[in-house]
């Protein structure tokens, strides 16, 4: 990238920007949600695009999230290209019916007569203080339901280009965007830059221990990675990215390499993300590993508003640290 090319931005403006790149391009793509309009989203991310795109494009709704996802899975079946924005994950539950029950499985029901080419973003995860009503991390549960990609963005890049190939998907996308990244700093990427929506990513490479997790625990799993090069553990670090269909060959890949794994997960650890990844661990690497696969997660109550409980709660680099020192034997 040349030098005049370099720009600052945030993983909410880069949102903004694939959004607003995605409606001048195609007319068939519009926004829709609570509060996405005059408001500009209630974390900011449409800010303005209600005077440029005007009221048709840019929907505000009524408070029921099982109304107007069934409304932007209609307008998918008519030939549109709806972004649907659920206020957070925990609200999404009002809509399980219609994401599960309806877009997900009408392709196999019609056979295979109509898809639903619907994108649904939604914030998850914590650390903002906003206790139980908003702060969990339920992204696995869609991510179980076949029929649905499951996206979890957790660079600048990824927040700017994944949502062009999700809106050229013929099924239904559900993209999981952690609230603690939306004011996250860093370079732009390029112009025309590519992101694939099928693999995970290597974000550190390492030879000792191989480090998984994803989303709003990417940072936090770094921090650890960086804190262990002090004790002599050099520490490779997947970011999933997209949670379904889950790359379990670049997971085997790396955990071969480096024969031991710790997979961080900010969801609860019974049936979450971290149980799959660490079954998948065993099933293809089980003769290639030198120790059990660790475990990282969310402490199992609802998410706590004090800040101290909520810290404790949440994965943390001294948990990953621990739990990476007791993978490779080191313990004091």
């Amino acid at each position: 990238m040349t030098a005049t090319a370099v720009r600052e931005t945030t993983y909410r403006e880069a949102l903004r920007e694939a959004m607003s790149e995605a409606m001048r391009r195609d007319e068939r793509v519009f926004l829709m949600g609570e509060d996405v309009g005059r408001y500009g989203g209630s974390f900011g991310v449409s800010l303005g695009m209600l005077e440029e795109f005007g009221e048709d494009r840019v929907r505000d709704t009524p408070l029921s999230e099982s109304a107007f996802v069934g409304a932007g899975i209609g307008a998918a079946l008519g030939g549109m290209r709806p972004i649907v924005e659920v206020m957070t994950v925990n609200f999404a539950m009002l809509a399980m019916d219609q994401v599960v029950n309806t877009a997900a499985a009408l392709l196999h029901m019609s056979g295979g007569q109509f898809a639903v080419p619907v994108v649904i973003r939604m914030t998850t995860g914590g650390g903002r203080q906003l206790a139980a009503q908003h702060s969990h991390s339920l992204e696995h549960w869609f991510a179980h339901v076949p029929g649905l990609r499951v996206l979890a963005p957790a660079t600048i890049e990824d927040a700017r280009h994944m949502l062009a190939p999700a809106l050229e998907d013929p099924d239904p996308v559900v993209i999981a965007e952690h609230g603690s990244l939306y004011n996250a700093k860093g370079t732009a990427p390029e112009p025309g830059t590519v992101v694939d929506i099928e693999h995970a990513a290597i974000r550190r490479t390492g030879g000792d221990i191989t480090l998984v997790t994803y989303g709003g625990t990417l940072g936090t799993v770094l921090d650890a990675a960086e804190a262990l090069e002090a004790d002599g553990i050099s520490a490779e670090v997947i970011d999933l990215r997209v949670l379904r269909p889950l790359d379990s060959t670049a997971v085997a890949e790396s955990v071969c390499r480096t024969h031991r794994a710790v997979v961080v997960d900010e969801g609860w650890r019974t049936l979450g993300m971290s149980s799959e990844v660490s079954a998948r661990i065993m099933e293809d690497c089980f003769y290639d590993l030198d120790a059990p696969v660790g475990r990282v997660c969310t402490v199992e109550v609802p998410i706590p508003y004090a800040k101290h409980l909520e810290d404790a709660a949440l994965p943390s680099v001294e948990r990953v640290v621990a739990a990476v020192h007791e993978a490779v034997g080191l313990h004091g």
